[in-house]
């Protein structure tokens, strides 16, 4: 009996694992599905997300594949634009150019009248002062040319006591120079020379006086060292004679001095020069006498080493433009 339950006991038992196998083993295999469903379920979500991404990469490719495409076209169209703006710019440039190189032969042009219109006016100006400055200042009167009886500077000043020779009477010099000869005298004092005026301007009828007391004295000979009325540098009002206070009037004895030595180095500085020098054909050899004949043509005779009297007297002329300066 006992044994007879034990056999349905365990009967029942295997029924029971059996049958709670089978229920685990159904749990499983739907457990499985259910994570087979789920996992389905997850992967076609993946895929769809992931077409999703990819169709909204390939939207935004082919987007900006489009804008691309409208960058090019525009960058096109801006090269095409600089291209045409590169043109003409090119165009303005030349014009530009060519403007520049007319304005440019215009201004040369104007320039070249303007220098025309200047040079005419130099011209006119020279011509001008030509005919206001005495032609006589630089003409060679002795026994070349003749000084009319009523030839007068047209403006004389007296020289200052202080360069005049004691004992002398006044003496005259032209006024338009009588600058320079004051130059000449203050630059000797300064040399420590004492130069003293003994004759300056002397009136055509002076020098008749002259002429005759001379002739009387000399006779003949006074024609060697005294010029006739009329061809006297004195007349012009732009020579001297000079000395020193220690010779006096012993004129010859002048050219023994320091003095004369320092006139024949400087004189020309101041416009003055030795009218009769050894071996002129016109008088003898006069160390006193001076004539101012401008600073340029004193200075031409002194480089060039000629007398005044050798010059032709058209060259001499070229000079007398700047006679006064």
């Amino acid at each position: 009996m006992y044994h007879g339950v034990s056999l349905v006991q365990t009967k029942h038992g295997r029924m029971y694992r059996m049958k709670f196998s089978n229920e685990v083993t159904l749990y499983l295999a739907g457990f499985i599905a259910l994570i087979g469903i789920i996992t389905s379920i997850y992967l076609a979500t993946i895929v769809k997300n992931q077409r999703i991404e990819t169709a909204i990469l390939q939207q935004n490719q082919n987007l900006s594949l489009q804008q691309l495409a409208q960058k090019d076209g525009e960058l096109a169209a801006a090269s095409t634009t600089i291209s045409e703006l590169h043109g003409e710019l090119v165009a303005i440039k030349e014009d530009l150019e060519e403007l520049a190189d007319d304005y440019k032969d215009e201004q040369n042009r104007n320039e070249a009248f303007e220098n025309q219109i200047r040079d005419l006016a130099g011209t006119l100006g020279d011509l001008d002062k030509l005919a206001k400055t005495d032609e006589e200042l630089l003409a060679k009167y002795s026994k070349v040319y003749f000084l009319n009886e009523n030839y007068i500077p047209t403006r004389l000043s007296q020289i200052s006591e202080k360069y005049v020779l004691p004992g002398k009477k006044d003496q005259y010099f032209h006024a338009e120079v009588i600058g320079h000869l004051k130059d000449l005298l203050d630059a000797a004092s300064k040399a420590k020379m004492d130069l003293k005026i003994v004759s300056a301007y002397r009136s055509f009828d002076e020098q008749v006086d002259i002429k005759g007391q001379f002739s009387q004295v000399y006779g003949t000979g006074a024609n060697t060292f005294s010029a006739d009325q009329g061809y006297s540098e004195h007349q012009l009002g732009t020579t001297v004679d000079l000395t020193t206070p220690e010779i006096g009037g012993a004129y010859n004895s002048f050219a023994t001095t320091k003095e004369y030595q320092w006139l024949l180095d400087n004189a020309y500085r101041y416009g003055f020069i030795l009218s009769y020098p050894e071996g002129n054909t016109f008088y003898i050899f006069e160390p006193w006498h001076w004539r101012f004949v401008g600073i340029d043509l004193a200075r031409y005779l002194d480089r060039s080493g000629k007398d005044f009297y050798e010059l032709d007297q058209r060259k001499i002329n070229e000079y007398l433009l700047n006679f006064f300066e």
